[in-house]
């Protein structure tokens, strides 16, 4: 596991909102008092005040916000953010304006997530079962009071109606994912991600979650509460906006309508428990550290130093091919953003040494998916440690390659392929560069 002090956040949530600014400042409050430390929200042509409600917390570095226009946006969000902050954050929640996550002890969402991934080193994610609350019988919306205070009452918890031929699955046994960004493959999905090699996503109780549902549902340690239908009026107001998701894997676009707002307007039991939580944390909150650029220097050179030496036995750099690329992506934002401390570019080349030597220790494929997914960066580097990192991926690419032929995954034979040409080109263009030098 990489170290905390090696990312600029710790916990950040990713969500696409289109016409929310309602109802952001609520949950961004609640889940900053909970334990997010930043927030990347994707603008999906939005025309009310989402700028100005986001503005405070944009200038206290807790939000990026950025334009995403077009329809069916999320899942290329999702996958723009984990594609560009992988290495910035510990860990990704994927959620939308009307979800909060809940820890049911007084726990940090952190915490929480530590806790349960601790217990398998193959675990790289958690799915959290949905509480879906209904409209409490109100028509009208009453924008004076927050969705927390007005939406009390939810479906039982194990709710959960299977699809047909006609219909899609709905209730509780729907999961969000909470996940380490730098083992993710890609997202199909609002509701799970795939992995490199063989990492996966667990429940609270630590049984393996594949697809877009846990059951049985469980609610024992955390849940994401689903605002989903809000006032009726509230629903209408969701429908003129044509918000679309995708919520299948052939990514079928689903448009929000009311059969939608009868068949998850459920009221059945009264569920006070977030605003307790709220109100504890509130109490305790601390804001997030800010940026000290002493700290990730002291960071880096107390993992790279040692690493750096020409005794360090190859068993040293088992494990930890991930902890060296998120020091060589922090030393890269520390090189571009302070250009005239030198130590940036000492440290990052100093990572990509013991990538380089990490590739010799005992590998595994998921390390060996990850490492190749941050190549483009890498390869347009001036170090002459670059085209050494590169002739050891390609070295990688051909045995999995025979592999993968040899078991006849011709899926990630192809990908393999795609990774195999990128450096063969990068490779020529070296060759090229160093010939007009000579």
């Amino acid at each position: 596991m990489v170290e905390k002090n090696l990312f600029l956040h710790d916990l950040s949530v990713v969500a696409i909102v289109k016409d929310e600014a309602h109802y952001l400042k609520e949950w961004l409050d609640y889940h900053l008092a909970a334990g997010v430390d930043h927030f990347y929200i994707y603008d999906n042509e939005s025309t009310d005040n989402i700028r100005e409600v986001l503005k405070p917390y944009i200038e206290a570095h807790q939000v990026d916000c950025l334009t995403v226009p077009g329809e069916v946006m999320q899942m290329p969000s999702y996958n723009d953010a984990v594609r560009k902050f992988r290495f910035a954050t510990r860990y990704m929640a994927f959620i939308d304006v009307d979800e909060f996550i809940f820890p049911k002890t007084p726990q940090s969402i952190v915490e929480v997530v530590d806790e349960v991934l601790s217990k398998d080193e193959r675990a790289e994610a958690l799915a959290v079962n949905w509480q879906v609350f209904g409209s409490n019988n109100l028509e009208t919306a009453d924008y004076s009071k927050g969705v927390l205070e007005r939406f009390t009452r939810r479906a039982p918890s194990d709710w959960f109606e299977p699809p047909t031929r006609t219909t899609l699955p709905v209730g509780n046994i729907h999961v969000k994912t909470i996940a380490n960004p730098r083992y993710i493959r890609y997202i199909v999905n609002p509701h799970y991600a795939y992995y490199f090699g063989a990492k996966f996503a667990v429940n609270s109780a630590g049984g393996r979650v594949t697809h877009w549902g846990n059951e049985p549902v469980l609610t024992d340690k955390i849940v994401v509460n689903h605002y989903l239908t809000k006032s009726k009026e509230e629903f209408q107001a969701k429908m003129a906006r044509g918000r679309k998701g995708v919520d299948s894997e052939e990514h079928d676009p689903v448009t929000v309508d009311m059969a939608a707002f009868e068949k998850n307007d459920r009221n059945d039991e009264a569920d006070y428990g977030i605003l307790s939580y709220r109100k504890l944390r509130a109490e305790n909150y601390t804001p997030p550290k800010e940026f000290e650029r002493e700290d990730y220097f002291k960071a880096l050179e107390g993992i790279l130093l040692p690493a750096s030496r020409s005794d360090v036995p190859t068993e040293f750099f088992e494990g930890k091919l991930e902890t060296f690329l998120t020091c060589r992506a922090l030393a890269a934002m520390l090189r571009r953003s302070f250009p005239k401390d030198s130590r940036g570019v000492f440290l990052e080349e100093a990572a990509l040494r013991a990538i380089s030597r990490a590739h010799f220790a005992k590998t595994s494929l998921a390390e060996i998916q990850l490492m190749l997914n941050a190549l483009p960066p890498i390869l347009i580097l001036p170090y002459p440690i670059v085209d050494e990192i590169r002739k050891n991926c390609m070295s990688f690419v051909r045995q999995i390659m025979i592999d993968m032929r040899r078991n006849l995954n011709w899926e990630a034979f192809v990908e393999m392929g795609n990774y195999f040409d990128l450096l063969a080109a990068f490779g020529a263009k070296t060759a090229g560069a160093n010939k007009t030098q000579a």
